[in-house]
């Protein structure tokens, strides 16, 4: 290494090594705030997330159009996926036409999204009467859905190759999702809090 003109070596020696002793002293006296700084940091990301999750989870009354219908981090995932596209329009249920028939329902609204590649998400929600509801139920149970009942509530499911139709009654409501080939997290469960509301 070619020395720069001017330049003491016997003065840059001690120079540099003190210049590492204060860098290692100042790294000693920082280490014992190091996990008091990571905790704060994990605290506040999880406190954040979970009162995003506790905002979701209690919408105030029930969803009447698409932008109501998903919680603010789910209508994000949607709108920012590569060539989504929304068309929000009053159709019936695009799963189960022997359901609807059965059922007579009015339809509040229905989210379709589509991405590329022929993959599409689509939500309709109906209201009906209680004999349309029972029948939707015995309608969906003789298709070879997965259906449980739980107090006021049925969660009715079923996969075929890589569509996954999803539907939920509880009340007046109903709840119908078709999912082909895009399965954004929580997406069936998000989408009936907000149909159903508080």
């Amino acid at each position: 290494m070619a020395r720069i003109g001017g330049r003491s070596l016997w003065l840059a020696w001690p120079a540099g090594l003190l210049c590492a002793a204060a860098v290692t002293a100042l790294g000693v006296l920082a280490a014992p705030g190091v996990p008091i700084a990571v905790t704060f940091v994990g605290d506040t990301l999880r406190a954040a997330s979970t009162h995003t999750a506790a905002v979701a989870a209690d919408p105030a009354e029930p969803a009447s159009d698409c932008r109501h219908l998903y919680s603010q981090s789910l209508w994000s995932s949607l709108v920012w996926s590569p060539e989504a596209l929304l068309w929000q329009r009053r159709t019936a249920a695009l799963s189960t036409p022997e359901a609807v028939a059965a059922a007579s329902p009015t339809v509040v609204v229905t989210c379709h999204w589509r991405g590329p590649g022929g993959r599409f998400v689509e939500t309709t929600v109906s209201t009906v009467a209680p004999e349309g509801a029972a029948a939707v139920r015995t309608t969906l149970t003789a298709q070879g859905f997965a259906c449980e009942t739980d107090a006021d509530a049925t969660h009715c499911e079923r996969q075929t190759g890589d569509v996954v139709e999803v539907h939920d009654l509880r009340g007046d409501r109903w709840v119908s999702s078709t999912l082909s080939g895009w399965m954004p997290e929580g997406y069936a469960a998000v989408v009936a809090s907000h149909a159903f509301g508080g």
